[in-house]
Protein backbone atom coordinates (compact mmCIF):
# COMPACT_ATOMS: atom_id res chain seq x y z
CA UNK A 1 0.00 0.00 0.00
CA UNK A 2 1.40 3.18 -1.41
CA UNK A 3 -0.38 5.62 1.91
CA UNK A 4 2.23 3.59 4.65
CA UNK A 5 -1.11 1.95 6.05
CA UNK A 6 -0.94 -2.07 6.45
CA UNK A 7 -4.00 -3.83 6.80
CA UNK A 8 -5.73 -4.65 9.80
CA UNK A 9 -7.35 -8.65 9.89
CA UNK A 10 -9.50 -9.37 13.02
CA UNK A 11 -10.42 -13.13 13.14
CA UNK A 12 -13.08 -14.34 15.65
CA UNK A 13 -12.02 -17.54 17.59
CA UNK A 14 -15.22 -19.59 18.94
CA UNK A 15 -15.94 -18.99 22.43
CA UNK A 16 -12.79 -17.01 22.98
CA UNK A 17 -10.94 -13.83 22.03
CA UNK A 18 -10.96 -11.58 19.01
CA UNK A 19 -7.52 -11.97 17.19
CA UNK A 20 -5.97 -8.85 15.80
CA UNK A 21 -3.38 -8.48 13.38
CA UNK A 22 -1.61 -5.59 11.74
CA UNK A 23 -2.87 -2.96 14.48
CA UNK A 24 -0.92 -0.24 15.99
CA UNK A 25 -3.70 0.94 18.62
CA UNK A 26 -6.83 -0.28 19.52
CA UNK A 27 -10.07 1.51 21.04
CA UNK A 28 -11.72 -0.11 24.20
CA UNK A 29 -15.56 0.49 24.56
CA UNK A 30 -14.73 3.55 26.86
CA UNK A 31 -12.90 5.41 24.31
CA UNK A 32 -9.21 4.58 25.43
CA UNK A 33 -6.29 3.84 22.84
CA UNK A 34 -4.24 1.43 23.92
CA UNK A 35 -1.38 0.68 21.81
CA UNK A 36 -0.24 -2.30 20.35
CA UNK A 37 3.56 -4.35 20.62
CA UNK A 38 2.71 -7.17 19.26
CA UNK A 39 1.83 -8.67 15.12
CA UNK A 40 -0.80 -10.10 16.99
CA UNK A 41 -2.87 -9.40 19.80
CA UNK A 42 -5.92 -11.29 21.33
CA UNK A 43 -8.72 -9.03 22.31
CA UNK A 44 -11.13 -10.39 25.72
CA UNK A 45 -15.05 -10.85 24.31
CA UNK A 46 -15.84 -12.24 27.92
CA UNK A 47 -15.05 -9.40 29.83
CA UNK A 48 -14.33 -11.17 32.12
CA UNK A 49 -10.21 -10.48 31.50
CA UNK A 50 -7.96 -8.29 34.37
CA UNK A 51 -6.07 -7.58 31.82
CA UNK A 52 -8.94 -5.86 29.47
CA UNK A 53 -8.94 -4.91 26.69
CA UNK A 54 -6.58 -7.69 26.18
CA UNK A 55 -7.48 -11.68 26.67
CA UNK A 56 -6.05 -13.55 29.66
CA UNK A 57 -7.73 -16.47 29.26
CA UNK A 58 -10.25 -16.17 31.60
CA UNK A 59 -13.20 -17.29 29.09
CA UNK A 60 -11.75 -20.98 29.38
CA UNK A 61 -12.78 -20.96 33.22
CA UNK A 62 -16.34 -19.24 32.14
CA UNK A 63 -17.04 -21.35 29.61
CA UNK A 64 -15.99 -24.56 31.81
CA UNK A 65 -18.03 -22.93 35.37
CA UNK A 66 -21.06 -22.86 32.61
CA UNK A 67 -20.91 -26.31 31.51
CA UNK A 68 -21.52 -27.88 34.72
CA UNK A 69 -23.91 -25.55 35.66
CA UNK A 70 -26.15 -27.04 32.81
CA UNK A 71 -24.87 -30.57 33.66
CA UNK A 72 -22.94 -31.13 30.67
CA UNK A 73 -19.22 -30.74 31.68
Amino acid sequence: MSSGHRSVVVTPCADGPLLVRGADVVQDAEGTSHVVTRPVVALCTCEKSQRLPWCDGTHKAVERGRRRREGSG
